[in-house]
C-alpha cells in the first residue's frame, strides 16, 4: 500500500509517558498532534486535563491505566478508567494482567477487558488493550488475539515500550491473522523510522504509537521531496 505524509500522520498516536515527563513537553505535544495531525497525544493519567484543555477534542486525549506492568486488581482498571473519562480522555490503552495470561488464567484477562470496555463504550471512548507481545510465545499471542476479539476492545497493541521488546512485523502480521476482522492494530515500542512505521502500517497496523511522530514525519516529506 502506497502512504502519503498525511495517510501516516493520521495514524500516530503521539506518545510521552516517560515518569519524568513535564507540562511543558506535554503541552509542546499536544501542539505538535495540532499541527501535524496525528490521530492524538498519549498521556500519563495525570496530565490528561490538562491535554484536554489544549486539544479540546475529546478523542484527541489518550491515557494509559494499569501501566506498565498490567498486574493491578480488575476493580482498579476499571477505577482508573472512570477517572480518566471524567478528566477527558478519549482513548483508553489498558495494559492486560499479563501474569494472568502466562497462567492461563484466561477468565481474568477477559473480565478485566470486558469491564474495562463497558465503562469505556458507555461514554464513546475507545480501548486499545495492551498485550506486551515480547513476553508471550507464539500460542499465547494466539490466545491473547481471540480474548481481546472476543471481548469488545476497538484495538489489539503490542507493547508498553517499557519492557524488553517492541513492535515487530512479525506480531503485527499474526496480530492480524488471528484477531476479529473488526479489531484494529496498534504497533508500539521502537518506533523510530518512517520506513519501519510504514513497514508496520503495510503489514496491518492501524495505529502507530511512538515519541518519534514528528522525526517520522520529517523523514516523510524528506523522502517525497
Amino acid at each position: 500500500m502506497k502512504l502519503n505524509v498525511d495517510d501516516v500522520a493520521s495514524r500516530i498516536d503521539h506518545t510521552i509517558l516517560k515518569p519524568d515527563t513535564s507540562y511543558q513537553e506535554v503541552e509542546k505535544l499536544c501542539k505538535e498532534v495540532q499541527d501535524y495531525n496525528f490521530a492524538c497525544v498519549c498521556v500519563l493519567p495525570y496530565f490528561v486535563e490538562y491535554s484536554r484543555s489544549i486539544l479540546v477534542e475529546r478523542e484527541k486525549v489518550c491515557t494509559v491505566i494499569g501501566f506498565p506492568l498490567g498486574a493491578s486488581f480488575v476493580f482498579s482498571k476499571m477505577d482508573e478508567c472512570v477517572h480518566a473519562l471524567k478528566h477527558g480522555a478519549g482513548e483508553i490503552d489498558m495494559v492486560i494482567n499479563i501474569a494472568a495470561l502466562l497462567a492461563n488464567d484466561f477468565r481474568t484477562v477477559a473480565t478485566e477487558i470486558s469491564s474495562v470496555v463497558e465503562i469505556a463504550h458507555n461514554t464513546l471512548a475507545k480501548v486499545k488493550v495492551i498485550v506486551e507481545t515480547c513476553l508471550l510465545d507464539e500460542q499465547q499471542k494466539i490466545d491473547v488475539c481471540k480474548i481481546v476479539s472476543d471481548n469488545g476492545a476497538d484495538y489489539i497493541k503490542t507493547s508498553t515500550g517499557f519492557s524488553h521488546g517492541g513492535a515487530t512485523l512479525h506480531d503485527i502480521e499474526l496480530l492480524r491473522k488471528y484477531s476479529d476482522d473488526k479489531l484494529k492494530i496498534k504497533a508500539s515500542g521502537g518506533i523510530k523510522t518512517a520506513q519501519f512505521a510504514i513497514e508496520l502500517i503495510n503489514a496491518g497496523a492501524d495505529r502507530i504509537g511512538t515519541s518519534s511522530g514528528v522525526k517520522i514525519i520529517q523523514e516523510l516529506n524528506s523522502m517525497n521531496a
